[in-house]
């Protein structure tokens, strides 16, 4: 069975028996109030409103990046923390100098000067106040530009450093750390204010997130580096962001805290969390080192682009992709995943293929507008992971079900939970409209190498490494479910439009397809009835 590991449930093959991971109250806080602040005056320039966003393409074309000053593109991955450009030795022409030593002056400055206004940090160590709720509340266009050696320092006392919802804020050349954001909320705009930038920044060392998401927003050559819980956190109340990007970054070393220890089953952990997020592109980026897994897109994001990535060395899944649809993920070299977590599952004889790839009740579906209407995964380079890619669906965890961890929520084609619901779930269209469905899954022309010595797989456990699996479990709940016994395990094998096809395998590469106990080679992986992986080879 699937332990409550990364927010997903435990539904044991054959038996009702049941644990929810309870992700949704981690991944989906409550609406935060608005940000306390040491002066009960709102700042009457903030914009409640955000601006249209336009809905991303149905073509396979990026999502357009705004040329940024200092800012390399396009590269390959590699390091960004400790390398970032002196792009502002001086203060732009018309820029407001804020000055280190003198406690609060950014948002002072803030407060009395006009929407887009420049301001421009001299070097040194730059602190907002002693009381917990000192923060900068940008207006909307502001930008805040940072001299090689200026640090915002929250000092352990502040929460948040920007806050509010305004708009196309800037932020850049600085260093943010040592803030106390509570769990699920971040300290670089705390409010999810729509179109930031941020370019050539390191977020550090802060609790909580280094920072929220809005739609539109851009971060660009910027570390996020040893965040208590997540280096981004992108969620938004009203689930409207669109059309963010990170490109040309470094995020390592998150989830310093080790949530899911603290809060076993939580879902709240890792390098970025996405939450019903509609067009993401994740970029030339090196995702690294992080405690849990490197993206992890929970609930209803679709159309996503993860391309021309370093993943590796995550202490779970390189990509965890959960109740969400359409993305294209090419190019990528995805070494050294998920061993932490896969030895943990083999130890105590678990089955469950724990992958550097993980799609959970996730698939391409054209009904749901995106750049492509697949999971497609090509041209990808798989080294020594625990596992390669494991597509599975839950056959008892559909929109209406306790089972459903995200439970205020369904799918993207029937978004009325009460409609999930007998008699007429039991017929289509509800039957098909009410699942998440793990299909369409198409991945090809990828190179998976495999050595149990380089992974640290022996022994006993060797049976739970090295696999590629396609697979659900055996349908028991709840009792008025109509997806019983082995009707999704059918589906997601045989009908679903999932395949293999021309990869290239060396090591000993095992597939578990069906349900956990099967473990194929790939002679029997080849052949009927699964037919998977034509043109491939294997050495």
């Amino acid at each position: 069975m699937r332990p409550a590991h990364a927010g997903i449930q435990v539904i044991a093959v054959a038996v009702a028996a049941l644990a929810l991971a309870g992700c949704e109250p981690s991944a989906n806080p409550a609406p935060p109030s608005p940000t306390p602040t040491a002066s009960p005056t709102a700042d009457p320039s903030s914009s409640e409103t955000a601006p249209p966003v336009v809905p991303p393409t149905t073509t396979s074309a990026s999502i357009t990046l705004v040329p940024q000053p200092g800012v390399p593109s396009g590269g390959s991955p590699g390091q960004v923390c400790d390398k970032q450009p002196a792009t502002y030795p001086t203060a732009p022409a018309g820029a407001v100098i804020v000055e280190p030593g003198v406690a609060g002056d950014a948002d002072r400055k803030t407060r009395s000067s006009n929407p887009g206004t420049t301001f421009w940090f001299k070097p040194g160590t730059h602190t907002l106040g002693a009381d917990q709720y000192s923060q900068i509340q940008p207006k909307d266009g502001n930008s805040y530009l940072g001299a090689p050696g200026a640090i915002i320092d929250g000092k352990g006392v502040n929460a948040f450093a920007f806050t509010q919802h305004a708009t196309n804020v800037t932020i850049s050349n600085l260093v943010i750390q040592n803030f106390e954001a509570p769990l699920d909320q971040g300290v670089v705009n705390h409010d999810s204010g729509d179109n930031w930038t941020i370019r050539n920044s390191t977020i550090q060392n802060n609790a909580g997130a280094g920072m929220m998401a809005g739609a539109g927003q851009q971060v660009l050559h910027t570390c996020l580096r040893d965040n208590g819980q997540y280096g981004m956190n992108a969620y938004k109340a009203g689930d409207s962001i669109r059309g963010i990007v990170i490109a040309d970054s470094e995020i390592v070393g998150n989830n310093t805290e080790d949530w899911e220890s603290k809060k076993p089953g939580c879902g709240c952990s890792g390098g970025v969390k996405f939450w019903a997020v509609n067009g993401a592109d994740i970029r030339s980026t090196w995702v690294h080192d992080n405690r849990g897994a490197g993206l992890w897109a929970d609930t209803n994001n679709n159309d996503f682009l993860i391309e021309n990535n370093l993943i590796e060395n995550n202490d779970s899944e390189a990509v965890f992709y959960e109740t969400s649809y359409n993305m294209i993920m090419r190019d990528n070299v995805i070494r050294k995943n998920a061993l932490r977590s896969g030895k943990a599952f083999a130890d105590r004889g678990d089955g469950f293929p724990e992958a550097a790839i993980y799609l959970s009740e996730s698939g391409g579906d054209p009904a749901v507008p995106a750049r492509t209407s697949k999971i497609d995964i090509y041209g990808n380079t798989f080294d020594n992971n625990w596992s390669g890619i494991t597509a599975w669906e839950n056959a008892d965890r559909f929109c209406n079900s306790p089972a459903n961890s995200s439970s205020s929520y369904c799918t993207k084609k029937q978004p009325t939970i009460a409609k999930c619901s007998q008699p007429g779930i039991a017929s289509a269209p509800l039957y098909h409209d009410c699942r998440w469905k793990t299909q369409r899954v198409d991945v090809h022309d990828n190179t998976f190498r495999f050595d149990p010595a380089a992974v640290g797989c022996s022994g006993g456990n060797l049976r739970f490494c090295g696999r590629n699996a396609l697979l659900s479990n055996y349908g028991t709940y709840p009792n008025w479910t109509p997806y019983t016994k082995n009707a999704v395990q059918e589906a997601i094998t045989f009908k679903q439009e999932n395949r293999w096809s021309n990869n290239t395998y060396s090591g000993p590469w095992k597939f578990t397809p069906f349900e956990f106990s099967r473990f194929l080679t790939p002679g029997e992986w080849q052949g009927a009835p699964y037919n998977q992986d034509a043109g491939s080879r294997f050495s």
